[in-house]
């Protein structure tokens, strides 16, 4: 019979050690995407409601595509990040561990469903 304490008992039950890393790399998105968001709008907002071609010319030059690229892809990174973090602090079990895989495949589906879209609008 082993007697443990609770100290011993928790050890390695705990944090994944991953929180920190997890917070920083919320924050470093969420300011990115204050960034990026305003570009997208002002690059897609110059060619809204303009023709098939006005809009392959568009975002035939780099700076309208580089600028929708990033914004889909850390915005769909931030999405996943933050999903996860509700899923994981309100659902539990095998309940939440497919929602997590859900979510993770939806946010990379839209982000490369999106980049391959502009690929296809700029090459």
């Amino acid at each position: 019979m082993r007697f443990l304490t609770d100290r011993k008992r928790a050890v390695g039950m705990g944090a994944s050690k991953t929180g920190t890393a997890h917070h920083w790399q919320m924050q470093i998105s969420s300011i990115a995407l204050l960034i990026l968001v305003p570009l997208f709008v002002l690059n897609f907002g110059a060619i809204l409601g303009s023709s098939y071609e006005e809009v392959v010319a568009h975002y035939s030059r780099p700076y309208p595509a580089i600028v929708a690229a990033l914004t889909l892809l850390v915005g769909m990174t931030h999405f996943k990040n933050g999903a996860q973090m509700a899923i994981e602090d309100y659902i539990h079990g095998l309940a939440g561990r497919l929602s997590i895989i859900g979510v993770t495949i939806l946010a990379y589906a839209i982000a490369g469903v999106g980049i391959f879209s502009l690929l296809r609008l700029a090459l």
